[in-house]
């Protein structure tokens, strides 16, 4: 990336900062509307240059991944999830796998991928992104409760199909025989490491953390960038012996965030405004590399398929795990609904282009189209559903119990 580039990036992530609130509020762009744009307009003028097998690409979204990851699970308060700890369970333990068995079969029948490529396409599109609904997550004519919900619910999802969206590369490579990608069965050995890593770093370095802070030996100053450094360690750790740094990273946020005592809102915030940058300029690769590629595949299957990606795929297994919990209809079809896939979708898309060696192209394209149309249709219908629901709400007759 020469010195122009550099600077139009750095100048969009600057008017972005300051002009956001009002361009949320007046014009309803989001921060993947604008970066995914601009990456796209500065490619077709020529002045980014970005390859899907450049190492920059790998780069940024393998530490996007990280801290997302490790800051998403840091962050997750264990003492205030008891409340509702079974909607969770039945959104992660029964929606989420059956969104990646229904989005892998529609994608083996409609589009007529083999299993592994499927299965990559269900899991790439099966994690949320309440970024993308943030006229959701803040309205607060949203009940609390749902609110919460859907918060948790995309705080962990990405990290639950991390796992299954490596294994699905693993797979692809070897059935096309790209070198360099470890075999299915290697990657979950590798998962393991990881495994075992992000629990032992995690949680000594939560430990120290606690230790330090309450003798006082802990500077406020860089205690944000120390979290930021324990996170990244928990990748480059796990790659050392072999592991796989994206688990390493997700268990190792949960260690760190059971051992480290007094919640670090400032040290875990620090994490997640990096994390944020990172995710800015992903956007704006995404909107560079992938965009323009979307065209050369486009047809009315895949149009069909990112279709149902928001609607069916999603909402059908949502709606069946949260039955007996007591939520009623239309709050499960908004819960359901508010599924928009974003930064997670994209940075496996990017991290497939990359590991695939340009042979994933078409699957690619199906996700950077799914991501395309969430963060249209869900920009746009955040804030006029969160006020109807809210609406609907108060206008509830007294003693009815809310789902």
């Amino acid at each position: 990336m020469d010195a122009l580039a550099l600077t139009l990036v750095l100048a969009t992530v600057f008017l972005w900062g300051v002009f956001s609130a009002k361009a949320q509020s007046a014009w309803l762009l989001s921060t993947p509307i604008v970066f995914v744009s601009s990456g796209f307009i500065l490619t077709e003028v020529s002045v980014l240059d970005l390859h899907p097998d450049h190492e920059t690409v790998k780069t940024i979204a393998e530490v996007t991944l990280v801290w997302v990851l490790f800051s998403d699970a840091a962050a997750v308060d264990p003492h205030k999830l008891r409340a509702d700890l079974s909607m969770y369970l039945r959104l992660l333990g029964i929606g989420l796998p059956l969104t990646v068995g229904l989005g892998a079969l529609l994608a083996m029948t409609l589009l007529g991928l083999d299993f592994w490529a499927a299965l990559l396409v269900g899991a790439a599109l099966a994690p949320t992104d309440a970024a993308l609904g943030a006229a959701v997550m803040t309205n607060p004519r949203v009940s609390s409760h749902i609110r919460r919900v859907l918060n948790v619910e995309s705080g962990l999802n990405d990290g639950v199909v991390t796992p299954v969206v490596l294994l699905a590369i693993a797979g692809v490579a070897t059935d096309l025989g790209i070198e360099g990608v470890h075999a299915p069965s290697r990657a979950a050995l590798s998962l393991l490491m990881g495994l075992l890593v992000g629990v032992t770093l995690g949680a000594m370095g939560g430990l120290l953390t606690c230790t330090a802070r309450r003798r006082g030996w802990l500077a406020e100053g860089v205690a944000g960038p120390a979290v930021l450094a324990i996170a990244l360690m928990s990748d480059t750790c796990a790659v050392l012996v072999d592991g796989n740094g994206f688990v390493a990273a997700l268990v190792g946020g949960i260690a760190f965030g059971s051992t480290a005592g007094a919640r670090l809102e400032h040290e875990i915030s620090y994490v997640e405004e990096t994390a944020g940058l990172s995710s800015m300029i992903a956007w704006l690769v995404f909107g560079a590399v992938v965009l323009p590629d979307i065209g050369s595949w486009l047809d009315w299957r895949l149009l069909l398929y990112a279709l149902l990606s928001l609607t069916l795929i999603r909402m059908v297994p949502v709606f069946l795990s949260l039955q007996g919990t007591g939520t009623s209809a239309r709050d499960a079809a908004f819960i359901g609904w508010f599924g928009p896939r974003g930064l997670a979708s994209i940075i496996f898309a990017l991290l497939a282009l990359e590991s695939l060696k340009g042979e994933a192209h078409e699957l690619v394209s199906v996700i950077g189209l799914t991501v395309l149309f969430s963060v249209v249709a869900h920009g746009l219908s955040a804030g006029p559903l969160a006020s109807r629901l809210g609406t609907a709400k108060s206008a509830m007759p007294a003693g009815t119990i809310e789902g």
